[in-house]
Formats: C-alpha cells, structure tokens, sequence
C-alpha cells in the first residue's frame, strides 16, 4: 500500500516537473534535457526511490501473488491525483475503474496464502534449482531468446506485444531473484551473514541482468514505434501508456505468479475456493486497470519547438498564413498549411 502510494505520486510530481521544464525551454518529446535542472521532477524521482524500496521490502515479508499484483493500486493514485492537480478529468467509467481495482485487491489480500518460512539464501537455492522450476526458467530464457533474436527485429516496430512479452518473462525471474536477495539482506542484517554464499552473488548477477533487459525493451515499446516522428511523439507515448500498462500488467503478473506458484509453491494446502477466489480478484483488478486506462483523456498533440528539425536533415518551415503562433494563442486553431522544404530537395 506504501509502495503504491509512493509510485503513483510520483508520476503526477515528474510530470509537473517536466511540464514546468517545457515552459521555460524544449519539452523532453523534443530531446530537451531542461527537467534535469527541475526540483520538481527531482522530487518525484525521489518519491519513486522511496516506492520501489517499500516494494522490496514487501517482497521480503509477503509472497508475491500478493506483492505484484497489487501493484495496479498505484494507477489509482495516479488517477486520481491527476484528476485534481494535473486538471485530467476522470471519467465516470475511470471511477469504476477504480472501484473494480479496489475490490479485487481485497479479495487478493483476503484469500493470499502465508509467506513460508526461508532461513538462509541456501534454502532459496534449492527451491530455485527443483526441476519445475529450473524447467520454467528453461522456458523462460528460450522464449526471450526467439523473441529478442527472431521477432524483435521483425515485428518489434509493429508489434507492441513484443516487447512487452520480453519484459513480461524476464520480469518474473527478476521479481524471484529480488526476493531472495531481499530475504539474504534481511537474514543478514539479523546476524546471520548470506554475504559468504555464492548463490547470493548468482541471484545478484540475475537482477541486475534482469532490470537491464527490462528497461531496454520497456523504452523501445515508448519510442521504437515510429521513431522519427517526432511530432506526435507525446501522443504516441499517451496511447502508448493506455495501451501497454494494461497489457504489460496482465503478462507480468501473471508469469510472477506463475513462477512463484513453481518455485515458492505458495498455493500449496489451499483449498480450491481460495486459489479461485485470488485468481478472481486477479482479473477483477485487470478489468480494472483496463478500464481505467482506456477511458483516460490523452493530452493534446503538441507541436515541437520551432527550431527543432524533425530529422537530423535542415529543415524550413513556412506558415500559410503568418499568423500560426498567434491564432493558436487565441484559439488553438491549426495554420492553414505548413510547408517543409528539406535541403535534399534542391540537390
């Protein structure tokens, strides 16, 4: 809950952040870097820190078909702190939305089995190389390898699942590693050093690799599509968001329950009204989420500043009717015509 609080926060603080930046110079859409000198995107980065380090801890006192997927509890906070601080109207469907991600992350936390009792990185280990579970890992490692060496290049530019299918997998063997690094901190900060295992450093070495390849496809599905078009970038990344969040939610929600269903065996000697009860409430917090998603009100496509080409090529630009910046100031009106001439025209 602190976690989601936290996170979703942060993003209404970023982008006021970057929005304050894009006043006083170029917007990030257009390459500007302006919001690095903002305290207020600073501020929200910290708020992000503080989120994720709460979630790292959940991950150590709570299983993970608990920890992930009420993860979604921090859409709402950003919704609705968008509703009154950034001016973005929630729609009626949007508070349903909500309502659906707060019902069925109670019937999550109502049905959600106990944590099992792990004393030492070792244990851990012997969980992680039990045959299911190192033939889910198997699985795991060949599908992100046929879908970054064969699909990537071919459909990555027109396929957002992708990417997102990538980050989904790998994001389950993250989530597994964080834990048990996060159980090896905690059992070493009570006396009992998990420093000296090397199955600590393995899963060390698993994390990191794991954030790496997460991050690097997670910003392609942002700016991979249509990577040129500079223009429509914001509104490319706003219906980007309202389609990827759910999608990537759904998949990375449900391999890390998946895996941890393998490796932790959490559902072990729950009954069969419990397993379905959390599964329901699983799906009733990703209609939720889709909801809430689709019924968002993009921001407006802007324009990017004037002197920015639109390709590494020189580019001019003349208004049909000379008076486009002050019609749009009055009205928010498009020019009659905008005119591009780049300099491989006259060769």
């Amino acid at each position: 809950m602190v976690s989601s609080a936290f996170i979703g926060s942060s993003f209404i603080i970023k982008k006021k952040g970057l929005r304050k930046a894009g006043v006083s110079g170029p917007r990030a859409s257009s390459g500007g870097y302006g919001y690095l000198l903002e305290p207020l995107w600073w501020i929200g980065m910290i708020t992000m820190i503080v989120g994720e380090i709460s979630n790292f801890v959940a991950y150590i006192y709570a299983p993970a078909v608990l920890v992930t997927p009420l993860g979604a509890l921090s859409i709402i906070v950003s919704a609705v702190l968008a509703h009154f601080l950034l001016k973005e109207k929630l729609q009626k469907m949007g508070v349903l939305g909500c309502l659906l991600c707060i019902v069925g992350s109670t019937v999550i936390v109502l049905h959600a089995p106990e944590e099992r009792s792990i004393n030492s990185v070792e244990e851990i280990w012997e969980l992680a190389i039990q045959p299911a579970f190192l033939l889910y890992t198997a699985s795991v490692v060949a599908i992100s390898l046929v879908l970054i060496l064969y699909f990537s290049p071919r459909y990555g530019q027109t396929n957002i699942l992708v990417y997102i299918g990538i980050c989904s997998v790998i994001g389950s063997l993250t989530v597994m590693s964080i834990k048990a690094i996060g159980i090896a901190i905690k059992l070493t900060i009570e006396g009992i050093n998990q420093a000296k295992y090397f199955q600590t450093w393995i899963f060390a070495m698993v994390v990191i690799t794991c954030i790496i390849t997460q991050l690097n496809y997670l910003n392609m599905v942002q700016y991979k599509l249509f990577p040129n078009d500079v223009v429509w970038l914001q509104a490319l990344d706003t219906f980007n968001t309202a389609v990827v969040s759910p999608i990537y939610y759904a998949g990375f929600t449900s391999f890390t329950i998946l895996a941890s269903a393998i490796m932790f065996k959490d559902y072990s000697g729950q009954s069969a009204s419990s397993i379905a009860s959390e599964l329901c409430g699983f799906l009733t917090v990703l209609s939720g989420t889709a909801v809430l998603h689709s019924t968002r009100e993009p921001d407006p496509p802007t324009l990017p500043d004037l002197y920015t080409p639109l390709s590494p090529k020189v580019s001019w630009y003349i208004q049909g009717n000379g008076e486009h910046w002050k019609q749009k100031d009055e009205d928010g009106s498009p020019p009659d015509f905008i005119t591009i001439l780049r300099q491989d025209h006259f060769k």
